[in-house]
């Protein structure tokens, strides 16, 4: 019996199982109301791979739906397990990313500190946030989205 390989970042359900062996790209929390939805959390501690640094085993076990309720037709899936409905990843129709949300898809928040706060908005009456996090409108302002694969 060969051992089993440990991955830099694993996660999933007792279904399907995600891990990744490169650092993500970003990790934030966000404040976006479309996250929110989606959630039903205040905030959400949002990692972003490359798409094909995030590997999915049994990717046909995924049931797949809009991410935003409210762009049906935009880039991100919400993948969630077929058999007992964990959500397991965000994945992009662009092939750009994939995200994680930590807390709800398996994977160990600790391991992947937020480095700063997405898409907070001072008109929402939501007080800025001040754990020392840097706090931005949107992204970071050096954010770029990866090339399409």
């Amino acid at each position: 019996m060969g051992k089993k390989m440990e991955h830099l970042y694993s996660g999933g359900c007792d279904h399907i199982q995600s891990h990744a062996d490169n650092e993500p790209f970003d990790i934030h929390i966000c404040h976006c109301s479309v996250c929110k939805r989606a959630t039903g959390q205040d905030t959400t501690h949002i990692v972003l791979f490359n798409h094909f640094d995030l590997t999915v085993e049994n990717l046909e076990g995924l049931n797949r739906q809009s991410f935003n309720d409210q762009n049906p037709d935009g880039p991100l899936e919400l993948c969630t397990c077929a058999a007992c409905g964990t959500p397991i990843m965000l994945d992009d129709k662009q092939q750009r990313v994939r995200a994680i949300v930590p807390n709800l898809m398996g994977h160990d928040t600790a391991r992947l500190p937020a480095t700063y706060h997405a898409f907070h908005d001072p008109a929402s009456g939501v007080p800025k946030p001040d754990d020392g996090l840097p706090v931005y409108e949107g992204f970071h302002p050096d954010f770029a989205l990866p090339d399409p694969a």
